[in-house]
């Protein structure tokens, strides 16, 4: 337990911050250094439990700004490390930094493995539809079409869908979030805090020098609230800035379905209340699947169930074989299992 009070600015580093001017992740840093005090008040924790780890790319350097302990690895090699951290030392607060390039491609398997196992990780995702360190080429979340210095007549991959990949691979918690909104997006690191499993928070984030405005068409602020809907456990999901539209269930083609409130007799109560807790992922992958302009943009906590994490189940496996040792020496150990006499 701790009687700590922590401010953001206990979560600031001496280190100078250096990323391109306008690039979003300073203000993913700002949300990060806003929740961390949150955080540590909620679960009791003292700042030596926190450590950040990262592999290689712009969001990267992340452990650096952060007054935490911290682990710059290698390219795609995050989710690793970090898996290695937490099995080791399950007190600590495992917070995993990575881009849609370094997890997604190059460390998609170990990303995909961690998010099955549910290691009690936090992942945040920087996705800015593009390689940004290494200088504009085409990422795998890049739009079908897009034109890179490593497409430069559009690519012809059809791209990763972050919450899909998550759901796909039995994920207990997936968040995502705009950098242009710090409010949202520490909302959604506490809750990843408090999750008990692996939880992944994809913060859409501009790169202002090689993909400038990929969320633009429904991150700018003037047209934000038609164009995105904020979810929350237990409220409809009503969006708009007039908070006239909402989501029903198209049950005629078995898909969600967007429709304006007072029109054909529809009312608040035909709209669809937001549950993350239930256990069958099938309107959580519906709304990780959301595009503009056919519906808004789903945004806040999409997804957190219960279940055992890896960690916790490797500790009781520990713990189980004390208490009932196979072997009380090693001589027996060596003469144990699959063993042969030579004559």
């Amino acid at each position: 337990m701790t009687t700590t009070k922590y401010a953001s600015q206990d979560f600031k580093s001496d280190q100078e911050v250096k990323w391109c001017p306008g690039c979003g992740d300073y203000a993913i840093l700002a949300a990060v250094q806003k929740a961390l005090p949150e955080v540590a008040e909620i679960l009791e924790y003292k700042k030596e439990r926190f450590t950040f780890v990262s592999g290689i790319g712009c969001s990267s350097r992340f452990p650096y700004y952060v007054n935490t302990y911290g682990f710059h690895g290698i390219h795609g090699r995050a989710s690793a490390i970090a898996t290695g951290i937490k099995v080791a030392n399950p007190l600590l607060s495992v917070w995993q930094i990575t881009g849609d390039g370094d997890a997604l491609a190059i460390g998609g398997n170990h990303f995909i493995h961690a998010v099955r196992r549910n290691i009690d990780l936090n992942i945040i995702l920087f996705d800015n539809q593009i390689y940004g360190l290494t200088k504009g080429q085409y990422s795998p979340t890049s739009r079908l079409g897009t034109v890179t210095k490593t497409s430069p007549f559009g690519t012809v991959e059809h791209p990763f869908v972050p919450g899909e990949i998550v759901l796909g691979a039995r994920g207990t918690f997936f968040a995502r979030t705009l950098d242009v909104d710090i409010k949202l997006t520490a909302e959604c690191l506490v809750a990843s805090a408090r999750h008990d499993g692996t939880s992944v928070t994809t913060v859409l984030q501009n790169c202002v020098i090689f993909n400038d405005g990929t969320h633009k068409e429904y991150a700018d602020k003037d047209v934000r609230e038609e164009r995105t809907i904020v979810l929350h456990h237990g409220e409809p999901m009503i969006y708009g800035k007039n908070r006239d539209k909402g989501l029903m269930i198209d049950y005629e083609n078995l898909r969600l379905k967007s429709v304006k409130i007072g029109e054909n007799g529809i009312t608040e109560k035909d709209i669809l209340v937001h549950n993350m807790e239930n256990p069958n992922p099938g309107i959580h992958m519906m709304l990780v699947n959301m595009k503009f302009p056919d519906f808004p943009v789903a945004l806040g906590v999409i997804r957190a169930v219960k279940d055992s994490t890896y960690d916790d189940n490797v500790r009781k496996q520990i713990e189980q074989s004390r208490q009932h040792p196979a072997c009380s020496n090693v001589d027996e150990l060596l003469r144990s299992g699959s063993t042969w006499t030579i004559d």
